[in-house]
C-alpha cells in the first residue's frame, strides 16, 4: 500500500504590493464584486473596488499580510489591521481549487498566532450576508457575533475572537 502525503499549508508575511499578493488581493477582489452584484465584474469595476478598500496598509507598522502555500501553490491571503489592544481580519481568501483542503483554518490560526504575539488580545472582523462560507468559517473556529463595531459600506455582520 502506498500513503500519499498531503500538501501542508504555510504562510508568509509579504509586503501587499508583493506580486504574488497583487495577484491573490486582485483574485479576492474580483470575487467580493461578482459574489456582490451576482453578475460578472464589468471593466474597471475590480479596479474601483481595490482603490475603494486599499489593502496597503497591511504592513507594518499598521497590519500585515499572510500569503498560504498549500505545498508549492500559491493558494490564499488573510490580514490583520492593528488597533489599540486588538487586530482587525481582512482580506480573508482561498483560491477555488483549494477550497475543502484546511486553507481558512490555515489562515486563522495563523492570524491568531500573530495576533496574539503582537499583544492583541482578540480579532474582529465584519462581513457581509452572501460570505455564507466565510461566517460558517468563523463560526467554527469560535468567532461569535457581536454588535456593529464599524459603518463599513458592505458591513452586515460582525465576529470577534477573544484570544486569552
Amino acid at each position: 500500500m502506498t500513503i500519499t502525503a498531503r500538501p501542508t499549508w504555510v504562510t508568509t508575511a509579504v509586503r501587499p504590493d508583493q506580486p504574488d499578493a497583487v495577484s491573490l488581493l486582485r483574485e479576492y477582489m474580483t470575487e467580493m464584486v461578482v459574489r456582490y452584484h451576482r453578475r460578472p465584474a464589468l471593466p474597471g469595476e475590480v479596479d474601483a473596488a481595490l482603490a475603494e478598500l486599499p489593502s496597503d496598509d497591511l504592513t507594518a507598522p499598521s497590519g500585515l499580510l499572510l500569503l498560504a502555500h498549500h505545498g508549492d501553490a500559491l493558494a490564499g491571503c488573510a490580514g490583520l489591521r492593528w488597533q489599540p489592544g486588538w487586530a482587525e481580519l481582512t482580506r480573508v481568501f482561498v483560491r477555488p481549487e483549494h477550497r475543502g483542503a484546511g486553507g481558512g483554518s490555515a489562515l486563522l490560526a495563523a492570524v491568531e498566532e500573530r495576533a496574539r504575539a503582537a499583544g492583541a488580545d482578540r480579532i474582529r472582523l465584519d462581513t457581509r450576508n452572501d460570505l455564507v462560507e466565510a461566517r460558517a468559517l468563523y463560526a467554527r473556529h469560535d468567532y461569535l457575533e457581536i454588535p456593529a463595531y464599524s459603518q463599513g459600506p458592505y458591513a452586515e455582520h460582525w465576529f470577534e475572537k477573544r484570544l486569552r
